[in-house]
């Protein structure tokens, strides 16, 4: 969501300052239109009129188009400007090609000149303190933009009037990262709706040109491209996002940043859109996992895994307790690829840091991420069998899983995968040969917490009579599991 404008957007049209060049056509009348809102659609196109590029002009000796024909000419350009300019440098660039507009910021140099003088500000005031009127107008008016393509008909209306086109040229000629940053996360909402998610995919070079966003080194830009790119991938057109973000490049880039960020939700961002990717439509993963693979991806969510387990033992940080999860998420997804679950299901530290989850006493704050990674070893024990053997007498994994059914009572999966683990480290117990000693502790242990196993018993015989309506194989290999671990602990 962006964030609250100062001023209220419907006086602002009342000012002088913010009538339309003269060869901008006005905004039609709202009765021409038929959409219901409690939002003036001529307010919504004086808007997005507001937010054309300041390159966009009526001659073709620059990088930009032409204004009044921009949904014909495609908004192409031949390449990115990857530099990051001040807003002031951005004034004194434009100034030679527009004396007009020139005059609209002469006071504001005139006032960093007095204040240079009187100390009143730094050296680095291109940089921090001489953001323009202008540029300050464009982030009010696109923040409400950003605002109101939640809306599915606010959507649809903006992208009936050239919202994209106007967005594309704004990424094209921006040097402004804020303006990135806004242009990304209003087409971040409009591609939650149906209609402008077509139009985004239809839209010539604009999911090339998001993709490049992906290479700027601002933290707000890259969060919110890897959101819009997440989205993109979990839509109806995921295959063409797919195809824009398939080169190495792009993919090497973004294992690049969920690997070296420091910034949390940045990270959190750039694990959503690997998971994102897993997660999608199988064309869409054979198209990006095999380049993901070879750059080191398993190795990568590993070496997360580990450092968010290594603060989670050092301190509680609930900023992080989603990250923790999306991580495990996302293994977790790898660990169902049958052509690279081998890579997650035969390393052992992987399997050590999820039963160390387990295990941990208290699991309130980490509810979510205890149930991934019981999910997670339920697929590794698939897989490697042979690893119950060294959980099957762990007295502490052994309370632990126990203690996970109540957080997983209305997720069937989860406990299905819980049921698998008990049947499959009952069995063992079964079939070792265990000191008495041990066993009485064992026994101990499922006594203590024969509550919680009697209540998940009982409560969810109604959902595996459901189940058997709907998927008889799969409802039969869940009450499989189940009828095991309890004919092993009724005896």
């Amino acid at each position: 969501m962006a964030p609250e404008p100062d001023s209220n957007p419907i006086k602002e049209d009342e000012d002088d300052d913010n009538v339309a060049p003269s060869h901008h056509p006005s905004a039609p009348s709202d009765e021409l239109f038929s959409i219901s809102t409690t939002v003036d659609p001529s307010y919504i196109i004086s808007l997005i009129r507001k937010l054309l590029p300041r390159d966009v002009k009526n001659d073709h000796d620059s990088d930009g188009v032409d204004a009044c024909n921009a949904s014909n000419q495609g908004l192409k350009t031949n390449h990115m400007k990857e530099s990051v300019v001040s807003p002031c440098e951005d004034e004194m660039l434009n100034s030679s090609h527009d004396k007009i507009e020139t005059m609209d910021t002469l006071d504001g140099f005139d006032e960093l000149a007095r204040q240079e003088k009187t100390g009143e500000v730094s050296c680095s005031r291109f940089e921090d303190s001489s953001i323009s009127v202008r540029e300050k107008a464009w982030e009010e008016y696109g923040c409400i933009l950003w605002d109101l393509a939640a809306s599915r008909i606010h959507a649809e209306f903006m992208v009936q009037n050239l919202m994209l086109e106007v967005l594309l040229a704004s990424l094209i000629v921006s040097q402004s990262t804020r303006v990135t940053e806004i242009s990304l996360g209003i087409l971040g909402n409009l591609v939650c709706h149906e209609i402008p998610m077509k139009q985004i995919a239809s839209t010539d070079k604009l999911i090339e040109i998001v993709v490049d966003q992906l290479f700027l080194d601002d933290t707000p830009c890259l969060c919110e491209a890897c959101r819009l790119l997440t989205l993109g991938l979990q839509g109806s057109e995921c295959v063409i996002w797919a195809k824009a973000l398939q080169s190495e490049h792009n993919l090497c880039r973004v294992i690049w940043v969920a690997e070296n960020t420091l910034n949390p939700q940045l990270l959190e961002k750039s694990i959503g859109l690997l998971l994102a990717i897993l997660e999608s439509q199988q064309e869409v993963v054979s198209i990006l996992l095999p380049t993901l693979m070879n750059l080191g991806l398993s190795s990568l969510l590993i070496n997360l895994l580990t450092f968010e387990m290594s603060k989670l033992a050092s301190e509680r940080i609930p900023e992080r307790y989603s990250i923790l999860d999306l991580i495990l998420r996302t293994i977790e997804a790898l660990s169902v690829l049958d052509d690279y679950s081998q890579d997650i299901c035969s390393n052992k530290e992987v399997f050590r840091l999820v039963s160390d989850l387990v295990r941990l006493p208290d699991k309130v704050e980490v509810a979510n991420s205890c149930i991934t990674a019981a999910v997670l070893i339920a697929n590794i024990l698939i897989d490697a069998a042979d690893l119950a053997s060294e959980i099957s007498q762990d007295l502490p994994f052994l309370e632990g899983l126990l203690d996970i059914f109540p957080f997983a009572s209305d997720d069937p999966e989860a406990r299905s995968a819980l049921w698998s683990i008990m049947a499959r480290l009952l069995v063992q117990v079964q079939e070792s040969e265990i000191s008495s000693s041990s066993l009485q502790q064992y026994v101990s242990v499922l006594v203590s917490k024969s509550d919680l196993i009697e209540d998940d018993l009982l409560d969810h015989q109604l959902d595996d009579s459901n189940e058997n309506n709907v998927s008889s194989i799969t409802s039969a290999a869940k009450q499989n599991a189940r009828t095991t671990a309890v004919s092993c602990y009724v005896e």
